[in-house]
C-alpha cells in the first residue's frame, strides 16, 4: 500500500485572486500589498485578474471578504492588514476578532481566505514583515518574512491544493 500525498503548488495561471487591504496603518499595509502584487505577478496571475479593495481596518476585512466573494468569481482571496500593539488591550481584541472573522469567512465560503495580517509589538517589527526595512536577522532558514508575499503564496498554494482534493 503506497501513501498517497496531495499537495499545492504555487502557481496562479488563470486565477481570479481578490485582495482586500486595509487602509488603517497605511504605508505598512501598502508594504504587504506590494509584496502580495510582486508574488501574484510571479505566480502568472495576471493584473486584471485581481481586484484590490479597501476597508477602513482589521475589523472590515471579513464583511468585506465575503460581499466581494458574493459579487465576483473568485478563486481565493488575500486579507491584509496591521494591528501594532498599544498601551490597551483593543490590541488584544481586534486581532482576535479579525482573524477570528476570516477564518470562519473562508469555511463559510468554502474558499481559500489567506490571512495577511500583521500583529506586531511596535512599527519597526511591522516595516520588517512588510518589506519597507530590511530583516536584520535575515528571516526564518534565510527567508524574508514578508507577510504580503506569503500570504499570496499561501492563497495560491490553497486554491491548488482544494482543486487536486476536489479531483478525486
Amino acid at each position: 500500500m503506497s501513501v498517497r500525498i496531495l499537495k499545492g503548488e504555487i502557481s496562479g495561471t488563470g486565477m481570479k485572486i481578490g485582495i482586500v487591504a486595509s487602509r488603517f496603518n497605511s504605508e505598512v499595509v501598502e508594504g504587504l500589498l506590494t509584496g502580495a502584487m510582486e508574488a501574484l505577478k510571479e505566480a502568472d496571475v495576471t493584473d486584471s485578474d485581481v481586484v484590490i479593495v479597501r476597508v477602513p481596518g482589521a475589523l472590515e476585512l471579513a464583511l468585506a471578504v465575503s460581499k466581494l466573494v458574493e459579487s465576483e468569481e473568485l478563486d481565493g482571496v488575500i486579507a491584509l492588514g496591521c494591528v501594532i500593539r498599544g498601551e490597551t488591550a483593543h490590541f488584544d481584541h481586534v486581532s482576535r476578532e479579525a482573524i477570528s472573522g476570516l477564518n470562519r469567512t473562508g469555511l463559510e465560503l468554502s474558499l481559500p481566505v489567506a490571512i495577511g495580517i500583521l500583529t506586531v509589538e511596535n512599527m519597526e517589527q511591522a516595516r520588517i514583515r512588510s518589506g519597507l526595512d530590511p530583516d536584520p536577522s535575515g528571516g526564518k532558514q534565510g527567508r524574508s518574512r514578508h507577510r504580503g508575499r506569503e500570504a499570496a503564496e499561501a492563497c495560491l498554494e490553497m486554491v491548488n491544493l482544494l482543486s487536486r482534493i476536489a479531483e478525486r
